[in-house]
């Protein structure tokens, strides 16, 4: 089934075509994968259309920036009015968007100086991992592949690069029949999904891997972690290792795409009852509940199109 893209995207100042939104085959980010992205999802709300952490998430596409030492030629305050503006030129309010910063055509070496070009696309994302998953679960698997070491790559950076990683453990997770990978890191303690941060419930209590198990400190991790705190759940960072995936009563994934996803099974093990469990059930309900009213916006989180 063919791509359907949308007819307009911001690219570099403007709002343009779709096929004008242009970069040469040699460009810097092509050859050494020298870009750094967010993924944000728009949500209809009972008071309209609303962008979930917009401000929060170009923060982060800066501090990825900064961290490759790419200096974005636009003001956080142009990058969140271009989110808008592509939004509404595909007269769209419940869309994923896509922000990227990259290094564009000009010299040829590692550290070259070229200009940094930056687009923000959009498009219908649905449910990431598949139709029903968010209500089903899915099935996983731990990664013959590890995630890179903390003194590597920077993963706390959401950088195109750090991606290869993902892309790794996602398609060998398809490729053996699961759902989604997990991925340990180089200690061997768990890490992530392939794109996702990872949530195991123990007798109530939410426990996930520290960000220095080479993570990305998710915003939709962040979220969970203040939404749980604040209605009585106890949330553990810590430490995890691999068999507590097979030891666990409840077991989710999250993330801008995945949502919130649970995890029936882990390698043909069955996780908890091999359903949704309760807590599970009642993060999702906070989460969702940003968006349909039954969970007070404490934070300012749903950010107006």
């Amino acid at each position: 089934m063919a791509m359907q893209y949308p007819e307009w995207i911001w690219h570099n100042g403007a709002i343009k075509r779709w096929a004008e939104a242009t970069t040469h085959v040699m460009a810097h980010v092509v050859h050494y994968g020298s870009s750094v992205f967010e993924g944000i999802r728009s949500y209809q709300t009972p008071n309209g259309p609303v962008i979930f952490r917009l401000t929060d998430h170009n923060k982060r596409l800066f501090a990825s920036a900064k961290i490759y030492d790419m200096a974005i030629p636009y003001s956080l305050e142009q990058i969140n009015a271009a989110c808008r503006e592509a939004l509404k030129a595909n007269e769209n309010s419940t869309d994923y968007l896509r922000p990227v910063a990259y290094r564009g055509l000009g010299g040829f070496g590692l550290s070259a100086d070229t200009p940094v070009e930056v687009a923000v696309a959009t498009w219908k994302m649905g449910q990431y991992l598949g139709a029903s998953v968010v209500e089903q679960g899915i099935d996983a698997c731990v990664s013959s592949w590890q995630r890179f070491a903390p003194n590597t790559l920077p993963a706390g950076a959401k950088a195109g690069g750090n991606y290869l990683s993902g892309q790794l453990v996602a398609r060998e997770a398809r490729r053996l029949g699961f759902g989604e990978g997990i991925a340990l890191a180089s200690t061997g303690l768990l890490s992530e999904g392939a794109g996702e941060n990872l949530f195991l419930v123990f007798d109530g209590a939410l426990h996930t891997s520290p960000v220095s198990a080479a993570l990305l400190n998710g915003l939709t991790r962040n979220t969970i972690i203040t939404l749980a705190r604040d209605n009585g759940i106890e949330v553990i960072e810590r430490d995890l290792p691999r068999e507590y995936l097979y030891l666990c009563d409840e077991l989710f994934m999250c993330g801008t795409a995945a949502e919130i996803t649970p995890i029936r099974s882990v390698d043909g093990r069955q996780v908890g009852t091999g359903k949704p469990g309760a807590v599970t059930r009642r993060i999702q309900e906070l989460f969702f509940g940003l968006f349909d009213g039954n969970t007070a916006d404490k934070y300012g989180w749903l950010e107006p199109l």
